[in-house]
């Protein structure tokens, strides 16, 4: 289903597909599988983050919400936490945001 087809689906055809450019640009897009991680979160269940350094128990996590929790440092639009390990889960790659098909994993030919 092309983005002219999406057409039919109105207001909700971005919820549903992101349009070509997006996932040109996704899977274009560098991705560290090592530092890019989810935050739990009471509010939102996962915020998206990225680690910024390890001490022990502890992971120190740059988010990229800035509501994410109030006790937190805000610097600009971005929030530091210190969080557990448990807290922690890991991100797929860009790429695969809003793949509704198989065969939109594999490469262009």
């Amino acid at each position: 289903m092309g983005d002219a087809e999406m057409e039919i689906f109105g207001l909700a055809a971005p919820y549903l597909r992101k349009p070509e450019r997006e996932r040109v640009a996704a899977q274009n897009a560098p991705f560290d599988a090592k530092t890019a991680i989810f935050v739990t979160d009471a509010r939102q269940e996962y915020v998206k983050g990225k680690i910024k350094k390890q001490d022990g128990s502890r992971i120190t996590v740059e988010t990229e919400d800035a509501k994410v929790r109030a006790w937190l440092i805000r610097v600009s639009l971005v929030q530091i936490v210190s969080v557990p390990p448990e807290d922690i889960r890991p991100m797929n790659p860009p790429k695969f945001d809003k793949i509704e098909d198989m065969a939109m994993l594999t490469p262009p030919a």
